[in-house]
């Protein structure tokens, strides 16, 4: 009798449009750049043209790059997801988004969708800035592919546990503070192996030592399945994604 219908868009569709609109707002987000573009690209051209840390033998990006694509993971899946989603539950967005037609599980949905298109725009960037600078990855795509989503995944978790748990502004001092931290700590430009030996036990467990060093296990050494860094991401992303869900508050 009505033409167009009325009624909701079916689901895959409301997914997709949000999806669309988290990648804009993202894209469009000044800050945002800086961590998941800037950062990551200016440590990777600067310390694998400057001589400032021992990476060891061979080509400075040989080791570096595997390192900078696990920090943009983090940079995007954890800190500012983290951020934004935090400043959307303050402002009430998410309140308002929780009672459209979109179910909040499709919210989450849209937002680990736009958390992967922005990791593909990175990696893609990263790489060819890499390549650019004499790196020769080596190893397979399956395990890269398994250690990015694991880590992406783990990531994700903890960066909505984090925004849907702490205030906004206590969330965007704590999001940038473990960023800061866990790129000095986690392997990512300082190799792990420059630690005392204890502090190698517990910054081997952290999911950006796990990502950074299996990443770098395959890419740099053309090792095998790190099944023992895939299986910490994936105790990360269990956790960080149940914790999560059961202790979100959406306003």
């Amino acid at each position: 009798m009505y033409t167009p219908k009325p009624g909701a868009a079916p689901l895959p569709r409301m997914i997709a449009a949000q999806a669309v609109l988290e990648t804009k707002m993202l894209l469009r987000n000044g800050e945002q750049l800086l961590l998941t573009v800037v950062i990551p690209t200016l440590l990777l051209v600067l310390f694998s043209t400057v001589d400032i840390v021992d990476t060891g033998a061979g080509e400075a990006v040989d080791f570096l790059a595997p390192g900078i694509l696990a920090l943009a993971v983090m940079s995007t899946a954890f800190t500012g997801q983290a951020i934004a989603t935090g400043f959307e539950r303050r402002y009430g967005v998410l309140k308002r988004l929780a009672s459209s037609p979109l179910p909040r599980w499709g919210l989450m949905t849209a937002k680990t969708l736009s958390v992967l298109v922005t990791e593909v725009l990175q990696v893609i960037l990263l790489t060819a800035i890499a390549f650019a600078l004499g790196w020769s990855p080596q190893g397979s795509p399956v395990a890269v592919l398994l250690l990015l989503i694991l880590g992406t995944a783990a990531f994700s978790g903890l960066g909505l546990l984090m925004a849907g748990t702490l205030k906004a502004e206590a969330t965007l001092a704590a999001a940038n503070l473990v960023f800061l931290l866990l790129l000095v700590g986690g392997g990512v430009i300082v190799p792990l192996d420059k630690f005392p030996s204890g502090a190698q036990d517990v910054l081997g467990l952290l999911p950006i030592s796990a990502l950074s060093d299996g990443l770098r296990d395959v890419l740099q050494h053309g090792a095998g399945m790190p099944w023992g860094d895939l299986g910490i991401l994936a105790v990360w992303a269990v956790a960080g994604l149940a914790a999560a869900g059961k202790f979100f508050r959406w306003e």
